[in-house]
Formats: structure tokens, C-alpha cells, sequence
């Protein structure tokens, strides 16, 4: 069973919305405060390059399972998606201490280190989708 939710991030309310979200079903799902906070974390860079680059989208969050492993396991999946400019160079910003925005530059390649799986794809003009998972351990 997939518990999901989607929220709009066009404000900085939407970046609080979507990491409240995360964090309950996060702790729905039985993940520990630890690996809560790496979510809620990775959430709150996504929402937030949302809201500075591409002025809206939306944050779906959803459980999931894997039962190739030898068994099942369960996760939480994070999808940002936006329809802004675009990134133009992935490599780049995925590198650390790139910043376009002044910040930390921890940005992406922080968002990868949170969590277990990660995933972009970014078109000129047309928006970026990044994908993230989290597994239970």
C-alpha cells in the first residue's frame, strides 16, 4: 500500500508544508529521528531550489516497497518537479560548494548524500525532476 501526498511549493510555506509531509510519513513508516531529519533535510533543499530557481512546483511523497532484495523492503520516495529553466550543467551543480544562490552550496550533492538513491533529469526550458529514496534499515 502507497501512501502518497503532494504539495505545491510556490511560497515558503510550501517548503514548510512539504517537510511537515515528509517527516510524518517518514515516522509513519518507522524511520528513526535520525533518518527523519536526513529527510525532512533533503525536503527542505529540494522544496527550496524550487522556490529560488524555478518559483513553483510541487514535492510528491510517497512510500514504497522493494521486494527484489531477498525480501521486501520499505522506503520513502521524494519527487520534486518543477517546470523552470531548467539546469543546464548537472555535473556542475552537483559538484560541492557550487552555489548560484550564495548559500552553502551543499544544495544536490548534499540531497544525494541524505539519502540512498538519487536521481535527476533536467531539460532546458522545460523543468527538472529530481527522484530520491530513502530505504528503511
Amino acid at each position: 500500500m502507497s501512501v502518497q501526498s503532494s504539495v505545491e511549493v510556490h511560497t515558503e510555506w510550501g517548503i514548510v508544508s512539504a517537510r511537515q509531509a515528509g517527516r510524518n510519513l517518514a515516522k509513519e513508516i518507522g524511520f528513526g529521528n535520525v533518518d527523519q531529519a536526513r529527510i525532512t533535510t533533503a525536503i527542505s533543499e529540494l522544496a527550496r531550489n524550487i522556490y529560488l530557481y524555478a518559483e513553483k512546483g510541487e514535492i510528491i511523497i510517497e512510500s514504497v516497497e522493494d521486494f527484489q532484495a531477498g525480501g521486501a523492503r520499505r522506503g520513502i520516495k521524494i519527487i520534486a518537479k518543477d517546470r523552470g529553466p531548467g539546469i543546464e550543467n548537472i555535473r556542475q551543480v552537483m559538484e560541492d560548494g557550487f552555489t548560484t544562490s550564495g548559500g552553502l552550496g551543499a544544495g544536490l550533492p548534499g540531497v544525494k548524500r541524505l539519502m540512498d538513491e538519487f536521481d535527476i533529469d533536467s531539460v532546458a526550458n522545460e523543468g527538472t525532476n529530481i527522484t530520491a529514496i530513502k530505504w528503511l534499515r
